[in-house]
């Protein structure tokens, strides 16, 4: 009996050479919690030796980052010029101080502008908003496409130093707005090229004017602009190019300034749903329209 119970303890060479490491593995993780903490130790000493010298080298970035002649960073430029700005179309020599801020400028700066203007002092360009004191360059670059300056003021210097009181100025000729080219609205007061290329372009996608009114809507056109050239402008040529709404297709109705493209898409569906319009005033079945947008879109429109 005791013979067949040593067999049952004796082993191969291979199988004793796995008991071996099978013993080494467990000796070694025997280990771990004894070793653990020096190798933890030494690794929060290392990571915060690390953490100062990360501070350390901000330190010195910032001490030895070059400045410009202005003491204001160009990154708090930035930050100051976007502060709750609306931009909109201004006369710098009209604006107050609370207009300037909601622009996006400093009230120190917006004050400054109004103690200038106090005295006297007049911006005749866009560009003179450069001379401003405390004006930081971003945001000059910002403001300069949307200064208007007051018409009457720019008129006012011109008389002056152009037509001495011996002289009379030349009267403006009527302009028909549906005949008129870019150089003919360039003559106007206070039309430049940029606004007589808009005048015409509004022109052509409309179809003709049938009123002078609708020059007043021209894209970014003051309003005081139009009224000082309101008396110089008529309407002769009625030749107004129509659409027919029978027949015109989506893209064609939705270019049309007065039209656009969901109420082009309602009158095309609508159509297609009744059939054709009988008259030009059947339109007015469309919900979507109101009687005041039908009375400026009618002129515009055709059956056949």
């Amino acid at each position: 009996m005791f013979l067949s119970v040593k067999k049952y303890f004796e082993f191969t060479a291979k199988e004793r050479s796995g008991i071996l490491v099978l013993l080494g593995f467990v000796f070694l993780f025997s280990l771990i919690p004894f070793a653990y903490p020096l190798i933890a130790g030494n690794a929060v000493i290392d990571n915060n030796r690390f953490n100062r010298e990360l501070k350390w080298l901000a330190t010195e970035k910032n001490y030895n980052q070059p400045r410009q002649n202005n003491t204001t960073p160009k990154s708090e430029y930035k930050k100051e010029s976007s502060t709750a700005a609306t931009l909109f179309y201004f006369d710098p020599n009209t604006l107050n101080a609370e207009g300037w801020m909601k622009l996006g400028i400093k009230e120190k700066t917006a004050l400054t502008i109004q103690k200038y203007i106090s005295k006297g002092g007049k911006f005749r360009k866009p560009e003179d908003i450069e001379k401003i004191w405390g004006l930081n360059p971003l945001d000059v670059e910002r403001l300069i496409p949307y200064v208007r300056i007051s018409i009457a003021e720019k008129a006012t210097n011109f008389k002056v130093a152009a037509y001495p009181n011996k002289y009379e100025k030349k009267e403006l000729q009527k302009v028909d707005i549906n005949l008129a080219d870019t150089s003919i609205f360039i003559a106007l007061p206070g039309i430049g090229p940029g606004f007589a290329k808009r005048i015409i372009n509004f022109r052509t996608r409309l179809g003709g004017f049938y009123a002078v009114e609708q020059v007043g809507e021209t894209y970014g056109l003051p309003d005081s602009t139009f009224q000082i050239v309101r008396p110089y402008l008529i309407v002769k040529s009625g030749n107004i190019k129509k659409i027919n709404i029978n027949t015109a297709n989506l893209e064609e109705l939705k270019t049309h300034p007065y039209i656009r493209y969901n109420l082009a898409n309602v009158i095309v569906n609508f159509r297609n749903q009744h059939g054709n319009f009988a008259t030009v005033e059947d339109i007015k079945k469309i919900m979507i329209l109101s009687d005041e947008a039908y009375d400026k879109l009618q002129p515009y429109l055709a059956v056949n």
